[in-house]
């Protein structure tokens, strides 16, 4: 599985090696990811932990949120999710490796404890660097189409085994991160990398199943409301949708199963950016950012503190649902007519 288009670059290759020469066997490592971990975290995740076993490194998941039960299927006996355990499961490890995020903050609950941590810090990702960077020493390429094509690389270049569990990790993080192929991040070198996994163990057609096809009745009772508040203005190209506080309480549903409901606004053709206002409750707004063509999001959402990536990002906001919203929409709108747009 090493020819061709599935070799990585040189300058990944070093980077791997000079990152891994500080990893001994014997080790206890923890492994962590932003707030709300998603497919490319938890895959990432699953996947680097048995892949350093294959060294004689213990890994331990240590996330600043619970891990989504949409992803247990990734879990198994072998690797040891300890994020119930909070803070105090950063006790005792002898480095700290942080996947899928390149900004301290996103690291929620645990942002001040990995502040004080004095084990070597290090980190796998694929977002340009926040305004924070975590660790000491990167894996880092905003080349790669989602965290997993790094983990892969990893595999690839220490001549790690790519067992059916790990490949399945790395197909949910590719897959995902892609949105099943469909985002401009899918490169030639994205499909080929999917072609090793399935010839690794993947079943598509379960995967497909456990990540998209086990949606709950609740999830499509708040979709219903949400686009209830549906806001499209075809003249700039900007669709928006919002979700009050509470609603998930009403419906019964947790936060990862939210995810892709943004994709609804931004479907809406001649969209060009499309915003997803979630009311946290307590003064507090999450914005999730999608876009199409030529525009930034992510360049907007730095404004608000947020970041991601150029066609996905996402920030926080303070205030209520009404005044986020008035605000941002107003942003957008002038971020949108007033030619202040990534160069296409």
């Amino acid at each position: 599985m090493s020819d061709g288009v599935l070799t990585a670059s040189t300058t990944r290759r070093d980077a791997i090696e000079t990152w891994f020469a500080t990893l001994r066997p014997g080790m206890t490592v923890a492994l962590s990811t932003h707030i709300n971990s998603d497919g490319d975290g938890c895959g990432s995740e699953t996947a680097l932990a048995r892949l350093l076993a294959q060294r004689g490194i213990h890994a331990r998941i240590v996330n600043p949120t619970p891990w989504p039960a949409m992803f247990n299927f990734l879990l198994g006996d072998d690797i040891e999710e300890a994020s119930a355990r909070g803070a105090a499961a950063l006790d005792g490890i002898d480095a700290l490796i942080v996947l899928d995020i390149n900004d301290i903050r996103r690291l929620g609950q645990l942002a001040d404890t990995v502040r004080a941590l004095t084990v070597p810090i290090s980190v796998v990702d694929h977002h340009v660097a926040g305004d924070e960077p975590v660790g000491h020493i990167a894996v880092a390429d905003t080349a790669a189409c989602a965290t997993g094509e790094l983990v892969f690389d990893i595999a690839m270049t220490l001549g790690l085994e790519v067992t059916p569990a790990v490949a399945q990790s790395l197909y949910a993080a590719i897959l995902t991160d892609t949105g099943s192929f469909r985002f401009s991040n899918t490169s030639p070198r994205a499909h080929s990398i999917a072609a090793a996994l399935l010839a690794a163990g993947v079943n598509p057609e379960e995967m497909y199943r456990r990540i998209y096809a086990q949606v709950s009745v609740g999830r499509l009772q708040l979709l219903r409301e949400a686009l209830s508040t549906l806001h499209a203005d075809p003249e700039i190209g900007l669709s928006y949708i919002s979700v009050a506080a509470g609603a998930m309480e009403r419906f019964d549903i947790t936060s990862e199963e939210l995810d892709g409901i943004v994709e609804h606004p931004r479907s809406i053709s001649g969209t060009r950016m499309a915003m997803f206002f979630r009311d946290l409750g307590h003064g507090k707004v999450k914005v999730s950012f999608r876009s199409t063509g030529s525009v930034d999001v992510q360049q907007f959402a730095r404004r608000y503190g947020g970041g991601g990536h150029a066609k996905a990002s996402g920030a926080l906001l303070t205030g209520n649902l009404a005044e986020v919203q008035e605000q941002v929409v107003a942003d957008a709108r002038a971020y949108l007519t007033g030619g202040d747009l990534a160069a296409g």
